[in-house]
């Protein structure tokens, strides 16, 4: 039987709750960036309005990491996540929040070359190595940025500047997407499908990624973050999948929101090993 594509990585038909969802995440999001401590909200790191972070402090000299959100690259704003550093705060890691321009605007091919500069202003401003965690579209560009030889686009940075990432709800195989109507956006065909897709990339040596998905999403979605950590983990990279149990794509995110959840303290232990990488 061919696979219903459209229906596969349609998220807002599988849970018809999303707007509630969406609403309270805004909520939450807006209330922290008022009580966060030492919030520095819309630094820029690029030309473009989009291209800001807000970066969330947490112990000085502590680790960093790099929060990337979703919305199919082409909905969606940095704002309406600034609540999921609130679990890693809480323990200590700095979490800087970025965003990009979207598609039809823009390419995905440019959006992970944003990604990179946002990486790379990080660097220049901390002189620290970064995990990165990212969601759906954002999970996409997590890997992208593990997946990357420093060395190449900047000679003065480890080549190891993003060694590991948590990729929650990503797509990692962007050939399906030339198949439904979002391509109508993303402007995907065979070519740039592929070059975009890092399950298909070179992974340098050391890096390791976690691929996190909720139990209650699409087969698409549980065989993207499956096969990617198997994909690279055959390649020497570090890998672990986790399907995560009453999560659907948008409810997955939350718990690191919470200081105590099991993510957070995953990703605070992953933020904690780059962090003690030598200089």
């Amino acid at each position: 039987m061919a696979i219903d594509y459209e229906k596969e990585y349609d998220n807002r038909g599988r849970v018809k709750e999303h707007p509630e969802i969406f609403a309270r995440n805004e909520r939450d999001a807006a209330a922290y960036r008022v009580a966060a401590a030492g919030a520095e909200l819309g630094i820029k790191y690029g030309p473009s309005p989009r291209q800001y972070i807000d970066f969330f402090p947490g112990k000085a000299g502590g680790p960093l990491a790099i929060f990337i959100h979703g919305g199919w690259w082409r909905t969606r704003d940095p704002s309406a996540y600034s609540h999921l550093a609130k679990g890693p705060n809480a323990h200590g890691v700095s979490v800087a929040v970025a965003g990009y321009d979207l598609c039809p605007q823009v390419s995905i091919a440019t959006i992970i070359e944003q990604m990179r500069a946002a990486c790379l202003y990080l660097w220049g401003k901390k002189r620290q190595r970064m995990l990165a965690i990212g969601h759906s579209a954002g999970g996409h560009l997590a890997a992208c940025m593990a997946a990357t030889d420093w060395k190449t686009i900047a000679p003065d940075a480890p080549a190891d500047l993003v060694p590991a990432a948590y990729s929650i709800s990503g797509v990692f195989d962007l050939a399906p997407l030339t198949q439904i109507s979002v391509n109508a956006d993303l402007k995907l065909d065979d070519n740039s499908a592929r070059a975009c897709s890092p399950l298909y990339w070179r992974v340098p040596p050391g890096r390791s990624l976690d691929a996190v998905v909720g139990a209650l999403e699409s087969d698409e979605f549980l065989r993207q973050s499956s096969i990617v950590a198997e994909t690279w983990r055959k390649s020497g990279a570090q890998t672990r999948y986790e399907a995560v149990a009453g999560a659907n794509h948008f409810t997955i995110i939350e718990p690191l929101a919470d200081a105590g959840s099991t993510m957070t303290k995953r990703v605070v232990d992953m933020a904690k090993q780059v962090a003690a990488m030598a200089s």
